[in-house]
């Protein structure tokens, strides 16, 4: 598991960011403070405050570099 910070300040980059992470068969975490939610749930992804940066929990080992380049436009 890699955990990288990520930054999602725009309605079209949380579109953006579910289309490109649902491409992937592995499971992705958001973690704001207390809360921890599917990456891949546009609903929930709202339900964060998405002022502030969020943590990215990358459960992947085999394919992760192919997984951080798709993410390269997210991270911090």
């Amino acid at each position: 598991m890699k955990t990288i910070q990520i930054s999602l300040n725009s309605i079209d980059k949380v579109k953006a960011f579910v289309n490109d992470i649902t491409k992937f068969d592995n499971d992705f975490d958001l973690v704001s403070g207390r809360y921890v939610i599917d990456a891949k749930s546009i609903m929930g992804i709202f339900s964060l405050d998405l002022s502030k940066p969020i943590d990215l929990s990358i459960h992947a080992e085999e394919n992760l570099n192919e997984i951080l380049d798709v993410l390269k436009p997210y991270m911090i």
